[in-house]
């Protein structure tokens, strides 16, 4: 006795909703598992790396609210691409650099950050993350 039924009993279009039904059924639940991901955990230094850069860095370059006519680029995905926005090196160095010495519109701010807060801010920009 046959407890399955035969290919020659299904139709057709029987047969592609019973092979489409486990497809469908892992689609939905490869859908249900991303949504439910809670984003990476950022270390304690990203953290801080993170505050940093709420309390000095987006003013200008995320809220604009100082109301610059220019608008200074993003910097969260400024370690996503090889160059910066100038052309420069995407590189620890050159960012620093840019930090400390200022460029073009933004202001120099050499003697705000200590070098555990340079690196932490570093580490925060190499997360990409808002």
């Amino acid at each position: 006795m046959r407890l399955t039924p035969s290919c020659d009993n299904l139709s057709s279009v029987q047969i592609v909703r019973a092979m489409a039904a486990p497809a469908v059924l892992a689609a939905l639940v490869l859908a249900v598992t991303s949504a439910c991901q809670r984003e990476p955990v950022l270390t304690e230094q990203q953290l801080a790396g993170k505050h940093l850069y709420q309390v000095r860095c987006a003013h200008c370059h995320e809220d604009n609210d100082l109301g610059l006519k220019k608008v200074p680029p993003d910097l969260h995905p400024v370690f996503l691409k090889s160059t910066l926005p100038s052309g420069a090196p995407a590189s620890d160095g050159e960012v620093r650099r840019i930090v400390l010495a200022g460029k073009g519109m933004m202001p120099a701010f050499a003697g705000r950050f200590t070098d555990d807060q340079m690196a932490a801010l570093l580490a925060y920009l190499h997360t990409g993350m808002r």
